[in-house]
């Protein structure tokens, strides 16, 4: 079931896929041509010299990370049992927020040119910043990029406190259906406890998850993060002060993550299971850009360019808004739809979709973008 997207675009929707070719079946052919078109548009990319790794350019960015954690912690010596300490708990909120950005890229393989490398610098800071499980979020976040608002395939959309498709939202009934009807309203209050809903994650995918690599590891960093770090702050500013600030700290980092993450792909057309999407109008048609210079780029860690990010995950993200205008101009030569739109107005689509979903739209199918990839079975839009 798919819902028509409210955000604005740069160009309208893309070509059936069963566009003409020369030789071999429509499907065949469509395929053939979907497979040349990334190709082409990946040469360009590596041509320019994009696709190298990022370690350099992500030098000044730790170097300011380390600084400022620093200048923090020196703070939180300083200031000791204070009711000011709440508003460095702001600050550390957003610093822990901005390593998991950090540690988002190394997981994507951006930063250093040998994988374990940013294995470990993912893991590190992941983990031992953080306090979040690599292990767990490679496994998520992995599925995530490889079918992006599929559903049945994308844990993003999965149901949950919050239900993403209309099928979900209509199986639930007395309280949670009340509430899925205004679960929009809620969302961003929810993310109050997303950042405890994180470390708790981290915790279960190493002690439930089998087969987990260096599970060791990553367990010794979460009790120095979860558990040593609490009991410092404690220790420095007294149990009342103590807990009062990592509530805080933990909310505004749950705020901080979800207000990142959520514009990128929420209120965007939901795909069928079953339908066949080629891997370049998947990454795009789903994905949403969020405007805003420099400064977007730096709130977000570089998630603003979230076309650009699926397209080539493997991409520094400071290497993002360098290809950007090509994508743009290879989608507007194309007809495929390309979406931007401000940061406010992205958390409006997302409160607006949320709330839809809760009343159960009633015309699933209307939207020209996902009727073009319906299952031949079902007649194609």
């Amino acid at each position: 079931m798919t819902l028509t997207p409210e955000a604005p675009t740069t160009q309208q929707s893309a070509p059936a896929a069963g566009a003409s070719a020369a030789g071999g079946t429509a499907p065949a052919r469509a395929r053939n041509r979907q497979t040349n078109e990334f190709f082409e548009l990946s040469q360009q990319v590596k041509d320019l010299g994009l696709m190298e790794r990022g370690a350099t350019a992500y030098i000044g960015r730790a170097i300011v990370l380390v600084s400022a954690f620093a200048a923090a912690g020196a703070l939180l010596v300083v200031l000791g049992d204070s009711w000011w300490q709440l508003a460095l708990a702001v600050v550390f909120g957003v610093l822990f927020t901005q390593a998991a950005f950090l540690s988002h890229d190394a997981a994507h393989q951006q930063v250093f040119s040998t994988g374990k490398s940013n294995e470990w610098l993912a893991r590190i800071v992941g983990n031992l910043v953080v306090g979040m499980s690599y292990g767990w979020w490679v496994k998520k976040h992995g599925k995530h990029h490889a079918q992006p608002n599929v559903i049945g395939k994308d844990g993003d959309i999965a149901p949950g406190t919050l239900a993403f498709v209309p099928e979900d939202a209509a199986q639930r009934t007395g309280i949670a259906k009340w509430f899925a009807r205004r679960q929009g309203w809620f969302f961003f209050p929810i993310l109050v406890f997303f950042g405890f809903v994180l470390h708790y994650q981290a915790v279960h995918t190493v002690v439930r998850t089998p087969k987990l690599k260096r599970r060791g590891v990553e367990a010794v960093f979460l009790a120095v993060r979860l558990i040593g770090y609490p009991a410092l702050v404690i220790w420095l500013l007294g149990p009342v002060v103590g807990i009062a600030f990592l509530v805080v700290q933990v909310a505004v980092f749950g705020v901080y993550m979800g207000a990142s993450f959520a514009p990128n792909h929420k209120g965007m057309p939901l795909i069928p299971k079953d339908a066949d999407v080629d891997f370049l109008r998947r990454q795009i048609l789903t994905s949403r850009n969020i405007s805003g210079g420099r400064i977007a780029d730096w709130a977000m860690g570089g998630l603003n360019y979230q076309i650009e990010h699926h397209l080539f995950p493997r991409m520094a993200s400071p290497n993002l808004h360098k290809v950007k205008p090509l994508v743009e101009q290879f989608c507007a030569e194309r007809g495929i739809t390309y979406t931007e739109t401000g940061i406010l107005q992205s958390y409006g689509i997302v409160i607006r979709y949320l709330n839809r979903v809760g009343l159960g739209y009633s015309d699933p199918m209307d939207c020209p973008v996902a009727a073009q990839f319906r299952p031949r079975s079902t007649v194609l839009g």
